[in-house]
């Protein structure tokens, strides 16, 4: 098997006496979809700061295609749970912001951008303003931004979350395919057991305060799935469910 796009050994994690990460041993290889589930509080998001850079870990190792991970290498592309939009900044500009800030010109990441927006279903709204779209739409610009930045990995912290069921699910369906024709490789943080299993090539359950790595189920089913109602996704979704509701006991 190939080196792990990102790996995680033994990493732990405190704040002054509080530990919230324990022990936590993970791994995603390239092009893989792994989701990350809890209880609420046991550092889903920490994890995900620690790799964007906003924490240093206290023990352990975290690995990047096998050399430790700099603090400032900046290696993966992050898309926050909010759209986070400016909404004073036209669409196109807001796809273009994560470019910038790199460093980027503005007429070189429009360049980038810009051929991005058919596929993202966003043609001819590169103008309009964040208020003018619907939450999908919203969530369909925050993804293109991340994907932009043309990183190694993405970092997917509970993307759709703020969105209504219908839209959630639409959106689901739409990042599976997206994926699967892109190739990217995910890591995704999210208390959606459906979610998790729909997308996920493996799926970790954490254990409550302090973390570790309760269990992992490996999902050997082809893409794309079935959205609802294949016996095989079903059990393994009632399965993981379950533990969920043995750790919280």
């Amino acid at each position: 098997m190939s080196v792990p796009r990102l790996e995680l050994r033994s990493v732990s994690k405190s704040f002054d006496q509080l530990a919230v990460l324990a022990d936590i041993s993970l791994s995603v290889h390239p092009g893989e979809f792994v989701s990350i589930l809890g209880p609420s509080g046991a550092g889903k998001s920490t994890i995900l700061q620690l790799l964007t850079g906003a924490l240093r870990h206290d023990g352990g190792d975290i690995l990047c295609a096998g050399a430790p991970l700099e603090a400032n290498s900046h290696r993966f592309a992050f898309m926050p749970q909010r759209d986070a939009l400016m909404p004073w900044r036209r669409i196109i500009d807001n796809a273009t912001l994560g470019l910038e800030v790199q460093g980027m010109s503005r007429a070189a990441a429009r360049e980038r951008a810009l051929p991005l927006f058919a596929e993202f279903g966003l043609s001819g709204f590169e103008r309009h303003y964040p208020s003018q779209l619907s939450g999908g739409m919203r969530q369909r610009v925050a993804l293109l931004r991340t994907v932009a930045q043309q990183r190694s990995m993405l970092l997917l912290d509970e993307p759709f979350g703020a969105l209504d069921a219908l839209t959630r699910t639409r959106m689901q369906r739409w990042l599976a395919s997206m994926r699967v024709h892109h190739d990217w490789t995910v890591l995704l943080i999210t208390h959606d057991v459906r979610e998790a299993v729909f997308l996920s090539d493996r799926v970790y359950v954490l254990s409550p305060r302090p973390a570790r790595i309760s269990r992992h189920y490996d999902i050997p089913l082809p893409h794309p799935r079935p959205a609802a109602g294949d016996k095989a996704l079903s059990a393994i979704e009632a399965e993981i469910l379950q533990t969920l509701l043995t750790l919280e006991e």
